[in-house]
């Protein structure tokens, strides 16, 4: 049975401060060596961390909270605005299965106030609350690991990158492939040069189509908002609006004031070999040619399907590039390079160099191509450490055993922006000069603005 969500006067406040006096205190009984409760195969309670996951009712939140607790973390708490009676069927499932026990709120803000004895939160919200919370969370001093896009806005991205640097605790983004040795092995096989220089590179994702609508407009209809959810709550720092069912679970990713679509999705798996393997910075220009909608629905989501193309100038070693991103189901044209009968994957990346190219694909292994390309060089030489996955990754981090985690908000926000950047072009449908010192357009002030967002009802960052 779900417990009930506390009430105010239940939720007296223990601070953080009050927390850390205490702490000296009982050191010598909260401090025990894994040998004395560790056993043969298990976690000892002095080395496991103490989670929140905010958005607990949606799939990806408790993707990530089980991932955590098998690896022996306790889930303590949880928040989201739907009453868990209303969860996601799988949500619902592995709060049952997985941290039972662990407090329910409505409001983050009431379980960040009554939980003192947080190590860390995770943060998997529809993105409009990215930003706000993981600020919120970073200025506690909680380590902190946030979905996918990092923000919603560039601005918000550059600021937890800020932030981050200054808490000085244990960050990660949701990108979860990036512990992973296929995307090592991408990057190694670009920076031996197996290729040659790389001077363009196609990627492609079937999102949005099936998965959410865009390209269409505001609702029209009156509905009423379930007595289940607090509806100024879910909003946050969004523009006030009525309820509509449309706006919620995973359609939220269409709409601009909530998401960033297509990009925002799965931008940050397919783009993260590339930004990484080619060490791009900011690009000049980015660009993109879409569907055609209407004034008013493009001020509300997404174009249905796009194709950016960012250009990035020469970076230490590497020429200029060429980068197409390719939205709503489009996919990129085919090497000629490529045997006739490869049939390309719904989700991926094309690298390719003068010597020849590379296909990666999220999740397996980069495949090469002419085929002597592969015999000649079957395995890169390996110049990046492989570690267990990145959610084990971040728990290290932040127990302090002196991991780096990949994806930290310094890499993560700069992937974000690239990401964020082909949203606003998708919006724009013009040319944009971008510079990216001062955080700019150089052509657009449309464009301008949305590189940064202006809190409503109250909220600030």
């Amino acid at each position: 049975m779900n417990k009930p969500l506390p009430t105010a006067e239940s939720q007296k406040a223990f601070s953080r401060r009050d927390a850390l006096k205490l702490g000296t205190a009982v050191t010598a009984f909260t401090i025990v060596p894994r040998h004395v409760l560790g056993g043969a195969g298990q976690t000892p309670p002095s080395e496991r961390l103490n989670l929140a996951g905010i958005g607990a009712g949606g799939n990806m939140c408790r993707h990530n909270l089980a991932h955590f607790a098998e690896r022996k973390q306790n889930i303590v708490a949880l928040a989201d605005p739907w009453d868990p009676s209303e969860w996601q069927g799988p949500a619902k499932e592995y709060h049952k299965k997985y941290y039972p026990d662990a407090k329910i709120y409505r409001d983050y803000r009431d379980l960040l106030d009554g939980e003192p004895g947080l190590d860390g939160v995770v943060v998997v919200t529809p993105d409009h609350w990215h930003a706000k919370i993981t600020m919120d969370a970073l200025r506690r001093g909680l380590a902190t690991y946030t979905e996918k896009p990092l923000t919603r806005t560039i601005s918000e991205a550059r600021a937890l990158k800020a932030a981050a640097r200054e808490a000085g605790v244990a960050t990660q983004m949701g990108n979860n492939g990036h512990a992973g040795d296929w995307i090592r092995k991408t990057c190694e096989y670009v920076w031996d040069d197996t290729l040659g220089p790389v001077q363009e590179v196609h990627a492609w994702t079937d999102r949005a189509g099936t998965y959410w609508p865009q390209g269409v407009g505001r609702p029209t209809t009156a509905a009423e908002v379930p007595a289940e959810l607090d509806w100024d709550l879910w909003l946050g720092p969004a523009a006030r609006r009525p309820y509509q069912e449309a706006y919620t679970r995973q359609k939220w990713r269409g709409w601009v004031d909530f998401g960033a679509g297509a990009l925002g999705d799965m931008g940050c798996h397919i783009l993260d070999p590339v930004y990484w393997s080619l060490k791009l910075g900011h690009p000049t220009s980015v660009e993109a040619t879409t569907t055609v909608h209407p004034e008013a629905v493009r001020k509300e989501t997404f174009p249905t399907a796009a194709v950016i193309t960012y250009r990035y100038p020469a970076r230490e070693e590497m020429p200029p590039v060429r980068i197409i991103f390719y939205t709503g189901g489009l996919r990129a044209p085919r090497p000629e390079i490529f045997p006739v009968d490869y049939k390309l994957p719904t989700n991926g990346a094309i690298l390719i160099g003068s010597k020849g190219s590379m296909l990666a694909e999220f999740g397996q292994q980069p495949v090469l191509f002419p085929k002597s390309l592969a015999e000649q060089n079957p395995t890169p030489k390996q110049v990046l450490a492989r570690g267990p996955d990145h959610w084990t990754d971040w728990v290290d981090a932040a127990r302090g055993t002196g991991v780096t985690c990949g994806s930290n908000f310094d890499y993560a926000s700069g992937l974000t922006e690239m990401v964020l950047l082909g949203t606003i072009a998708a919006r724009v449908a013009e040319p944009l000069e971008w510079d990216g010192e001062n955080m700019r357009f150089l052509n657009n002030d449309a464009a301008n603005g949305m590189v940064h967002h202006e809190y409503e009802n109250g909220w600030t960052l």
